[in-house]
């Protein structure tokens, strides 16, 4: 992680933030029987939630900051990233667990799961790969009154499907209001994107499925936390999106 945000800062992502070297050039240091490394402190303002979802100006900023990744970090080096991820096998294995110890969640899952099958697991393996951040979304950023200042939390990036990136925070934000996904900033995100031509139309063709698809992992974090109504709201937001699929497709114009 620490090479990889060496080399896109580097490359010119002025949003990436660097870990802090020693007086002898290491990124981390042992003191006290502790490992330590530090980044730079960024000045920030809180985010108006859940009112930021319907700012377009901060669409705008979060595409720019996708357009930019994926320009600097087409020639990353093999060694800074894991092979391509799976959410697909994710789900597959996260599934298997459920049924065991959750059968009651596991029979509710499982028209969505069916849905994905149906649609997104036919196209998913041919789907064009890039560097993703891997956990994007507003909440992983820091904001001035007007801008992006900085983008955090890089624990997750990695080579993914090329959509991944936009369906996580297209995700988050319909997660808090439903209606915004065809509010005014995730609109204006779609316009940038497709302004820049981010994508190939297959995997515009498959953005709805892949924010189911990537809500799987949420729901991973709420069943380890035990969290029972963030458990409950991510099973009704899944059915949710499958629902209004060609909903969402139409408003987003594809």
């Amino acid at each position: 992680i620490i090479d990889t945000i060496d080399f896109l800062c580097g490359q010119g992502l002025s949003l990436v933030h660097p870990y802090m070297r020693t007086a002898e050039g290491r990124h981390i240091v042992q003191v006290e029987g502790f490992l330590w490394q530090a980044s730079p402190y960024i000045q920030g303002v809180p985010l108006d939630r859940p009112a930021y979802a319907l700012d377009r100006w901060r669409g705008t900023a979060m595409a720019d900051v996708l357009v930019n990744l994926r320009r600097v970090s087409r020639d990353m080096p093999e060694n800074h990233s894991a092979p391509p991820f799976s959410i697909l096998n994710y789900i597959d294995v996260l599934m298997k667990q459920i049924r065991i110890r959750e059968p009651g969640l596991f029979e509710r899952l499982t028209p969505v799961t069916g849905f994905l099958q149906k649609r997104l697991a036919q196209v998913h393996d041919l789907l064009p790969v890039a560097f993703c951040h891997g956990d994007y979304h507003p909440l992983n950023m820091i904001w001035s009154d007007s801008a992006i200042r900085g983008v955090i939390d890089w624990e997750f990036s990695g080579m993914k499907p090329e959509i991944y990136d936009a369906a996580t925070l297209m995700g988050c934000i319909g997660m808090e209001i439903p209606d915004a996904l065809a509010g005014p900033l995730v609109m204006a995100f779609i316009h940038g994107l497709k302004a820049a031509q981010a994508f190939s139309e297959t995997s515009w063709e498959v953005l709805v499925d892949m924010i189911v698809a990537i809500r799987f992992a949420w729901l991973s974090e709420w069943l380890r936390n035990r969290d029972a109504e963030m458990i409950e709201l991510e099973t009704v937001y899944m059915h949710l999106l499958m629902d209004h699929a060609e909903d969402l497709a139409r408003a987003w114009h594809w």
